[in-house]
């Protein structure tokens, strides 16, 4: 019922999941993730317990491979869910249980995964992977975007569409965007325009935030409304 695209920069060291589907709310229970770590989308039959336990995994160092194997192999409905892993140094891996809805699959390389379920076709996987890694001239978060834009243009889920999700982690725990539409009946064009808000003040704050490195963050109204004409001018 869904398809989602987990990913690391090359240049900056950020994950980030990019996810959409026919069902509600698919960002409340589906991508997991952590700046220095790695993320995960669990999709399907959804196993929360998959990003609990998988970012655990991630944190001590497992490899994408590994966590797949012990997630999967301590859960008895396996073969309904669909996981897929990026892990620090940016090794994919995936699982597909073969009591997933057609079409289902995964195509997963270094530095990048797409896996879906019930989808028009396996175009639609396929499209999103190339348009990634095609697209490198867009900033990281509009390629996963556009990776999702070109899937749906594939068929997408086959059911239609409904709600949306977009993470992306840079340098803390806590995500440096975290875009969510659960229920919209064009959910990508939807995300496209939160997006668009972000850049107007919201992205300008989050890089005055706190960070392990500098606790205090930058209060400074003066600086976060420069940052913020930059922003928006970056974006013309």
């Amino acid at each position: 019922m869904t398809w989602s695209i987990i990913a690391k920069d090359p240049e900056t060291g950020s994950f980030g999941v990019a996810v959409t589907t026919k069902f509600f709310a698919v960002g409340a229970l589906c991508p997991y993730g952590s700046a220095r770590v790695g993320a995960l989308a669990t999709q399907a039959f959804v196993n929360p317990l998959y990003g609990y336990d998988g970012m655990r995994l991630l944190s001590e160092g497992r490899s994408a491979d590994e966590i797949v194997s012990i997630l999967t192999a301590a859960d008895p409905g396996r073969e309904v869910r669909q996981l897929h892993v990026i892990d620090r140094e940016g090794r994919a891996a995936a699982h597909t249980g073969c009591e997933c809805v057609d079409w289902c699959g995964h195509l997963s390389e270094d530095g990048v995964s797409v896996a879906g379920n019930m989808l028009a076709g396996p175009a639609v996987i396929e499209t999103s992977l190339e348009t990634f890694k095609r697209r490198t001239d867009l900033p990281f978060a509009e390629r996963l975007m556009s990776a999702l834009d070109a899937g749906q243009a594939e068929g997408g889920d086959k059911r239609g569409k409904q709600s949306a999700a977009l993470k992306i982690w840079r340098t803390e725990l806590y995500p440096v965007l975290d875009l969510r539409v659960d229920d919209h009946p064009e959910p990508l064009a939807e995300l496209r325009r939160l997006y668009g808000v972000a850049h107007e003040r919201f992205l300008a704050f989050m890089d005055a935030m706190a960070t392990r490195t500098n606790p205090a963050g930058i209060t400074d109204r003066a600086w976060i409304d420069q940052r913020a004409r930059e922003i928006n001018e970056r974006t013309l």
